[in-house]
């Protein structure tokens, strides 16, 4: 059995199947309802019932008073519907609507992802979630003060964990620590959401989206997310690298082309001078496309005038596709979103 919940005052709704609480199901159909523990300790899911019943389930009364209770209000993150019914409630439709917290979080896994990246996922504490949008980024906070970025590579609805794509890079003081001496649970502290890069989902405009290396985290966490919506914009994703292992999880890619009929996956590797040379030290011959993404973007897309772009990768490559994109493909400056990686051995590695 289902029921429909509306949400005033934005009118949305969305159906919850039984046994689902109202926060899960929200966020399962788009509809980003505020939340920080999703388990009844802290309150920020706190809302109105305007109509119907449900049913509250456990919670800290910290949380929600007996004085809230009588005023109708209820913890979405732990509340299940027994009936159609109105919440009031506001919705997170921005990146000022989220709070920005610093957090502690346990190494859950450790994954070698290619020999230059290791996919981390963290475990937040038993009564914590982080909320953020698909593409932010957070930083993690070392003993001497300084600080890492790196994307947030999962997206809203499964975040169970973080996942964060970390490229070794020789020198570099955390990335070392990570390739070298970290283990399953170690303890970090972070601070975060940060960033302004995500998907504007106001428009329904065709989306291109382009990644360079490791700056496939934060595009995998929005193509995640639109997908998890059943978004039917035309997504096209650009992945570019020098050599295929730094197409780290091109089967991920190749996958949800598959599954997707409004997705396609165009890989493109740099490190080749042509489509039939060998790379590196491997026996296989690579057969896609290669030179620089973003000129690949432009022999597919020469005109990007009715497209949203979103880039993520090395400076040098993000002020190429901006440049390029505008003055030679038509594309609305307005409508180029991107988020530049920074690598450096003494202030930040990403």
């Amino acid at each position: 059995m289902t029921h429909r919940i509306t949400v005033q005052p934005s009118g949305h709704s969305f159906e919850v199947e039984q046994g689902k609480t109202i926060l899960s199901a929200a966020l399962d159909a788009g509809i980003n309802l505020p939340y920080g523990c999703r388990n009844g300790a802290c309150g920020s899911c706190k809302g109105r019932v305007v109509s119907g019943e449900i049913e509250q389930g456990e919670f800290q009364e910290r949380a929600l008073s007996a004085k809230d209770q009588a005023a109708g209000y209820a913890l979405f993150c732990c509340a299940q519907p027994l009936s159609d019914g109105v919440i009031e409630c506001r919705e997170v439709g921005a990146v000022r609507d989220i709070p920005v917290r610093t957090m502690p979080c346990r190494v859950e896994l450790m994954e070698r992802a290619a020999p230059d990246v290791m996919v981390l996922k963290l475990k937040l504490p038993a009564a914590e979630r982080l909320q953020f949008l698909a593409g932010q980024y957070i930083d993690v906070l070392l003993k001497d003060g300084r600080r890492r970025s790196f994307s947030i590579a999962n997206a809203p609805h499964n975040d169970e964990f973080l996942e964060l794509h970390v490229r070794l890079m020789p020198g570099g003081f955390f990335t070392e620590h990570v390739f070298t001496k970290m283990k399953a649970r170690d303890i970090l502290r972070f601070t975060g959401p940060l960033g302004s890069f995500f998907l504007r989902e106001d428009s329904k405009k065709p989306i291109v989206l382009v990644a360079g290396g490791t700056g496939f985290a934060p595009i995998k966490a929005i193509i995640e997310h639109a997908l998890q919506e059943k978004t039917t914009r035309p997504l096209t994703l650009y992945w570019g690298a020098q050599v295929q292992e730094g197409l780290y999880m091109g089967v991920l890619a190749a996958s949800w082309a598959a599954q997707h009929a409004n997705f396609k996956y165009i890989p493109v590797l740099s490190g080749l001078s042509s489509d039939t040379e060998k790379y590196q030290d491997h026996e296989d011959q690579w057969t896609g496309r290669t030179g620089l993404v973003h000129d690949a973007v432009m022999l597919d897309f020469p005109d990007l005038s009715q497209h949203q772009v979103y880039v993520c990768g090395a400076p040098a490559m993000v002020d190429a596709a901006k440049r390029d994109f505008v003055t030679r493909c038509q594309l609305p400056e307005e409508e180029f979103f991107a988020d530049s990686f920074t690598f450096s051995v003494d202030t930040v590695s990403v």
